[in-house]
């Protein structure tokens, strides 16, 4: 059985209508377009341009003013003794809000009606609040931190493992620099809800340095000189406690001592490394065996 398909191949004439129906109505939409590109330009910019040319004078000259009377309050705060972090976050927090008011403030001058920007304004805020919950929480977060004070700038504080001296508090982060100068950022909500190591808030910390020593050698007589040693060091205190030295452990092969004295938080890490060079150096001079780690090796031949 032979099938026969008849094919419609439409008209020439046709298929050029088309085509010029097309072009045409592509003409019209382009031509539409730029008719009204040319009426926004002629009825809103070129008819506003006095307005736009003042907004911009007006709003470059009062960015000056607020950045200017920012810098002014903070000289203010420092002439009264105000904490550094309290100052830093305060002088932004004026910065920001001085600019909003001043950007609505020349909106209205010019002819922008700010009751409705006000209505959008508080709808898109609402909007950005609900995207932006953790960005609000480091904010609050910041004022909690500056209320309460758990750390200020210059402290050297420990939170989960970042460490390092508060550099600067901000709105949103706290900076730590750490002892091999990095910077360290994290936000205000990790710090302000979350336990950290305040090392310096106190004026004083304890320094326990671990002596070890062979079992037969005299305690007392160890102690004596550890004491000593202690009381030849200037950065030693006698209060809140006096230098002493206990035997902390008994170990495996060797007697652990803990020389224990108090020192001022400033001159910590100079304490630590200067009586560890005298506590090496005197345990070496006056004979004493030091203790090392001993394995011992059983071979059995089978």
């Amino acid at each position: 059985m032979i099938l026969q398909v008849e094919t419609m191949i439409p008209d020439s004439a046709e298929v050029v209508e088309q085509l010029k129906t097309g072009v045409a109505q592509t003409t019209e939409q382009v031509n539409t377009f730029w008719a009204s590109v040319r009426e926004f330009y002629v009825n809103t910019i070129m008819a506003n341009v006095p307005k736009i040319i003042l907004m911009i004078v007006l709003l470059w000259l009062g960015w000056y003013l607020v950045n200017r009377l920012t810098e002014f309050i903070k000289k203010m705060m420092i002439k009264r003794d105000t904490d550094v972090s309290l100052r830093n976050f305060l002088g932004s927090l004026i910065n920001i809000l001085l600019k909003v008011v001043l950007v609505m403030t020349i909106m209205s001058m010019v002819g922008v009606q700010i009751a409705s920007f006000v209505a959008l304004l508080g709808s898109v805020g609402l909007a950005i609040g609900m995207a932006l919950q953790g960005t609000l929480q480091n904010f609050a977060g910041g004022v909690i931190i500056l209320l309460l004070k758990p750390f200020k700038v210059g402290d050297f504080i420990e939170q989960g493992s970042f460490s390092g001296t508060v550099n600067m508090i901000q709105i949103f982060n706290t900076y730590l620099t750490t002892p091999d100068n990095k910077v360290i950022i994290i936000p205000n909500s990790q710090l302000a809800t979350s336990s950290l190591i305040n090392y310096t808030r106190s004026d004083h910390r304890r320094l326990d340095i671990p002596v070890g020593i062979s079992y037969g050698e005299s305690v007392e007589k160890v102690r004596s000189e550890l004491l000593a040693l202690a009381a030849a060091c200037p950065l030693v205190l006698s209060e809140p406690e006096a230098p002493s030295v206990n035997v902390a452990d008994l170990g495996n092969g060797y007697l652990n001592l803990t020389l224990r004295f108090w020192v001022k938080t400033n001159d910590y890490w100079t304490a630590l490394f200067e009586m560890n060079q005298s506590v090496y150096d005197k345990m070496v001079s006056a004979g004493y065996m030091l203790p090392a780690q001993k394995i011992d090796v059983h071979v059995s031949n089978k």
